[in-house]
């Protein structure tokens, strides 16, 4: 195993542009990987099949890729941050161009699952490079907007995607995608010298990765944080993943309300990250994370009671929020487990991506109780888990 050694990570080094451009890449990877949820009756029809066959494009991205950040995140500690995300994009680009001309259903859900495989070093890689460059101190403000790239590229994707297809065509979506990917890899290459130069040298000092993760996984403390961003990451993923089906079926909504439905979701995130990362600097993490996930059951239990549209819109915009008060709060915690940041935080990029897999998976195949019934359980549990986080992050000073 290879570590990535570190020369500029000191506390005055605080610029926060090489992680806007860093955070594109991950903002057009989440972009894609949810501009397909208020499309799913639209693709039904088209490839003559059930929602809940369509729906299951969800589920085969998000698995690949949650998989897969185990292989790439440690590659980036042996081979550098920057070959990692460029060679992500580049198979990023390629399959989701390929995508635009599938001609059946479960053709798509394998090429998805093939795109999710090769995105799958982006997220990861950015958070281990965000690790390297920023101190501690700083790094819930560069999380912040890191998550909030990601927030922004799911609601924007779900809006941004309805509207482009509601004039275009789905085909024309996965090719405009394809095409801004490689721009962004083009600015990244641009830049590379910035962004990479003072902390992207390795070193050859070998160790097996998988001890390295018993290793980390050895800690209480860890065990438990892994937990709650698995578990955080199916409650987001699933309700997230029938949100356009929920608007869909209570409000008569077409694809292209729907989308702006689903707006509110990236908004808290692209607008607040950055300071809700400061306030958990300065606060504690022990007190934000409890909220948010507080939040997120609450706006989810609220939107299974069926209220007005209005209601609904602006609880989808407190759902995101709740995603904002919480992940981001884990990925820094996750940073502090190992010296070797890329193992630390491919495990944490591999339990996020899981639990949106398997999230999105279970509401689909408890879907038979109900819509509202099994927003309802999700819900419940999430609560359950924000009042025993008040104990198990009471320590995250």
């Amino acid at each position: 195993m290879y570590k990535l050694i570190t020369n500029d990570r000191t506390a005055t080094d605080v610029s926060m542009f090489p992680v806007y451009i860093l955070s594109l890449a991950t903002f057009i990877v989440f972009f894609q990987g949810f501009m397909v949820a208020p499309l799913l009756p639209l693709l039904s029809e088209q490839f003559g099949t059930t929602t809940r066959h369509v729906s299951f494009i969800e589920p085969s991205y998000l698995l690949g890729y949650g998989l897969f950040t185990l292989v790439y995140a440690p590659l980036s500690d042996r081979f550098g941050r920057f070959r990692i995300i460029t060679l992500c994009l580049v198979i990023f680009s390629v399959l989701t161009l390929l995508t635009a001309y599938a001609h059946g259903i479960n053709q798509m859900i394998f090429l998805r699952l093939l795109t999710g495989i090769g995105a799958a070093g982006i997220a990861p890689t950015t958070i281990s490079w965000i690790s390297d460059r920023y101190p501690y101190e700083k790094g819930g403000h560069a999380l912040g907007i890191f998550f909030g790239n990601m927030a922004g590229g799911t609601a924007f994707g779900s809006s941004a995607g309805a509207l482009i297809t509601s004039l275009v065509g789905w085909q024309w979506l996965f090719i405009g995608v394809a095409s801004i990917a490689l721009l962004i890899l083009l600015l990244i290459v641009m830049y590379q010298k910035d962004i990479f130069k003072a902390n992207e040298t390795v070193r050859g000092v070998k160790e097996n990765i998988f001890l390295v993760f018993c290793n980390i996984l050895s800690s209480g403390r860890a065990r438990h944080t892994y937990f709650y961003v698995l578990f955080n990451g199916m409650f987001h993923g699933g309700i997230f993943a029938w949100l356009a089906y929920f608007f869909y079926r209570n409000y008569g909504l077409d694809e292209l309300q729907i989308g702006l439905a689903l707006l509110g979701y990236g908004i808290p995130g692209l607008l607040l990250g950055p300071l809700l990362g400061k306030l958990a600097d300065h606060y504690g993490r022990q007190r934000i994370i409890p909220l948010g996930l507080f939040l997120g059951a609450l706006t989810v239990l609220l939107l299974s009671q069926n209220l007005n549209l209005a209601a609904a819109c602006v609880l989808v915009a407190l759902l995101s929020l709740g995603f904002d008060l919480s992940h981001p709060l884990f990925a820094a915690i996750v940073t502090t487990f190992s010296a070797q940041k890329g193992a630390a935080t491919g495990l944490f990029a591999f339990f996020l991506f899981s639990g949106y897999g398997l999230g999105s998976l279970l509401l689909s195949l408890i879907i038979n109780i109900g819509l509202e019934s099994a927003f309802q359980v999700f819900g419940g549990c999430l609560l359950l888990a924000a009042i025993c986080a008040i104990f198990v992050f009471r320590k995250e000073k």
